[in-house]
């Protein structure tokens, strides 16, 4: 504690020399800071105690360890003697890491859109010691420039209004505070049906991109939900243009520059219309959820190229993401010692060097690359070049007038000695925090995909992490831990992880029919429903009732970068209640579905894992297999249902004897099922109404497409109603 007392003035001259609190923490980001002359400290009692006692504003400070302009900014002016002598004297400076506390980002986020009109990252606040915000931004620079008014001009104002009128920013911070509690209230309205559905898909068309693919202008995010919901769409409706939205969006995506040709892995958005020029940072929850849409689409599709995606992007996160314990990093970083995308960039000089000219041309012709550049780049100017596939292999090859084949193999050949060579390259930092939210959708992933590929190592590779969240990040009550690093488990669990674990398990249990997944999830959401759960008016909270009060409690249901806590636990409820019969979760759905109904209706394609969940709803099928384990018989049955693309089916499986009693007491209505004829058997149920027992793999199938095309035609009556 010495050297807390060392630091007891933080306006010194030395303050550059000595660590700031920041160095006790864990987060990556934060002790990027902890050597700042800045006196940061992290989000606590202590900092708002003494902003209070000094009665001084607090300037907060919210980024995350691989986002490219906090980067900036921390150089720019948090680095900077000049600038951290002003925050030092003036202010109490706090640091936050968005992804450690998602809570306090979302609330200030919403505040800084409210006064700015925009929000990002960097997020800076200025706000009393009581955490009433009245400024708002994202990147300040140091000193002004052009209509950016900068750090040293604007910190000495703020000082002066703290002084003389005070009163006004605190009022000013009051009326902020009642509008974002006013707008975050979600709007109910009658529960949502089918015509929520055709509004969402009717709204994505307008938005839709045809030249490039995608939704909306430049900058483009990859959304992979929004392709999850235009599938069960596409295939629920026969709608082959949502399904050429799908594929033209997604062949855009895994095609261009944002995906990563040589190490795989998808970047975070792209700054163009083409999906060309990446912000290079990559993230967790992205690497998941494109995988899940690459796998969802093979399916649909048969298209062997999104199989292949989604291998490599396993393959890039399992190499480069995981944990000795087997959990999984945050982010890698977009910036590495020579500025921001340099770990992926290349000359064409580069090229010829390592590849000679012959391969070079050839390697030039299929990944995009021109002598003069094929982007300019802000840091360095041109004649680099980012590697994209934008002709199809069969054009080159007859162009080229080579066998696709060989072509391919050779292709392949060059792609080896390009990722050999770049891995001599400094690689961008990675954060190596592991967040419960982000695991949870990608362990969800790694269980779908094993599933449909019938690939061991991914369903190992999804245990083995869920081990890691039940028995290491785990409260002694039963709740979870939101971040882990260095031994270290801490924060109390957000909706997100809770809502995201839980689908992870549900997603386990129908790929490896364990009934202990599917006993841990019941768990979990009872903790969730019981913690979370607004008795007022419904829906999820996104922290817990006995979480740090912030100014306001705030609900999610917007579907952004990750799908939302609520709409991810709409769909959990409703999986639950198939694999149970437990009603009450039903109910719990249909009040949840409600209690966002008149927000979503205002822009249905804001909320795509929303409608994936209400297409559950609408339409749902149950299936139970009585089987031997490992019996031939019952692996038939069950690779006839995986062979499908059959998102509104939940499958149970056990073995007559012991399994069966187990899951008899969490789904009583197996109680009585048996094998017939000594062979295993399905039983197919919809809507409340169950089919006659079958053995045969094919006659599972066809009792499907019949239950199916009998709920459609009582869609259509009741619509003509």
């Amino acid at each position: 504690m010495q050297e807390e007392d060392s630091l007891a003035d933080p306006g010194t001259s030395h303050r550059s020399k000595i660590h700031n609190p920041l160095i006790h923490e864990k987060s990556p980001y934060l002790l990027q800071h902890a050597k700042n002359p800045v006196h940061w400290y992290p989000w606590g009692d202590e900092a708002f105690i003494r902003a209070a006692r000094e009665d001084k504003p607090v300037f907060l400070s919210i980024g995350y360890a691989t986002c490219h302009w906090c980067h900036v900014m921390a150089h720019e002016s948090f680095e900077d003697n000049e600038v951290a002598e002003l925050l030092n004297r003036d202010f109490i400076a706090i640091k936050v890491d968005r992804e450690e506390r998602p809570d306090i980002d979302s609330v200030y986020m919403a505040v800084c859109q409210q006064m700015s009109g925009q929000g990002g990252w960097p997020l800076t606040i200025v706000m009393t010691p009581e955490k009433k915000p009245f400024f708002a931004a994202t990147y300040i620079p140091k000193e002004t420039r052009f209509s950016l008014m900068g750090l040293l001009t604007l910190l000495p104002r703020i000082t002066q209004m703290w002084k003389e009128k005070r009163s006004d920013l605190i009022s000013s911070g009051d009326r902020v505070i009642a509008q974002i509690t006013s707008t975050g209230i979600s709007a109910s309205g009658t529960p949502p049906g089918q015509d929520l559905l055709d509004e969402g898909y009717n709204s994505l068309l307008i938005q839709f991109d045809p030249a490039h693919g995608g939704f909306g202008h430049a900058p483009k995010f990859p959304t992979p939900h929004t392709l999850l919901f235009l599938l069960r769409y596409g295939t629920g409706k026969g709608n082959s243009r949502a399904l050429a939205m799908v594929k033209k969006t997604l062949n855009a995506i895994i095609n261009g520059g944002i995906y990563d040709h040589l190490g795989g892995g998808i970047h975070r958005y792209s700054t163009d219309a083409q999906w060309h020029v990446p912000h290079f940072e990559k993230m967790l929850y992205d690497q998941a959820l494109l995988v899940m849409a690459c796998t969802e689409a093979y399916q649909v599709t048969g298209n062997s190229a999104y199989k292949k995606t989604a291998e490599e992007i396993i393959g890039y996160v399992m190499r480069n993401f995981r944990s000795h314990d087997g959990a999984f990093f945050s982010a890698e970083d977009a910036d590495s010692e020579e500025g921001e995308g340099a770990f992926y960039v290349w000359t064409f000089l580069e090229f010829e060097n390592l590849l000679g000219s012959d391969d070079a041309a050839l390697a030039a012709l299929v990944f995009g690359l021109t002598p003069i550049g094929n982007f300019r780049d802000p840091e360095r100017g041109s004649g680099y070049n980012i590697l994209s596939r934008t002709l199809p292999l069969k054009k080159i090859a007859a162009s080229l007038e080579i066998p696709e084949p060989v072509l391919a193999t050779r292709i392949e050949s060059i792609r080896t000695r390009l990722l050999a060579a770049r891995e001599g390259r400094v690689r961008p930092s990675i954060d190596d925090k592991v967040l419960s939210d982000w695991n949870g959708l990608f362990i969800a992933a790694l269980a779908q995909a094993g599933r449909v590929f019938d690939d061991p190592v991914y369903i190992e590779g999804a245990k083995t992490a869920m081990h890691f969240f039940l028995t290491r990040m785990r409260s002694d009550d039963g709740g979870l831990f939101h971040r882990y690093r260095d031994g270290d488990a801490a924060i109390t669990g957000f909706a997100d992880d809770y809502a995201f674990i839980v689908h992870a398990l549900i997603e386990l249990y129908e790929t490896m029919f364990e009934e202990q997944y599917l006993v841990t999830a019941l768990q979990l959401n009872k903790y969730f429903f019981e913690h979370f759960w607004d008795t007022t008016n419904g829906g999820f909270f996104t922290v817990s009732d006995t979480a740090e009060a912030l100014i306001i409690r705030k609900k999610e249901c917007y579907d952004g970068a990750t799908p939302s806590s609520n709409s991810v636990a709409f769909m959990n409820l409703l999986r639950l209640f198939r694999l149970t019969g437990d009603t009450s979760l039903e109910t719990n759905a249909s009040v949840l579905s409600q209690s966002f109904a008149g927000t979503v209706n205002q822009s249905p394609s804001a909320y795509t894992w929303f409608l994936c969940g209400l297409d559950l709803a609408c339409e749902s099928h149950e299936i139970v297999i009585v089987g031997e384990d490992g019996a031939e018989d019952t692996k038939a049955l069950i690779m006839a249902l995986r062979s499908q693309y059959l998102p509104s089916v939940t499958v149970m499986q056990f073995a007559p004897g012991h399994q069966a009693d187990m899951l008899g007491e969490i789904a009583p209505f197996t109680k009585n099922l048996s094998m017939i004829n000594g062979k295993a058997t399905a039983y197919v149920c919809s809507g409340h109404t169950c089919s006659l027992p079958v053995n045969d793999p094919k006659a599972v199938l066809t009792q499907i497409d019949l239950l199916k095309k009998s709920m459609s035609e009582k869609s259509e009556i009741f619509q003509r109603d």
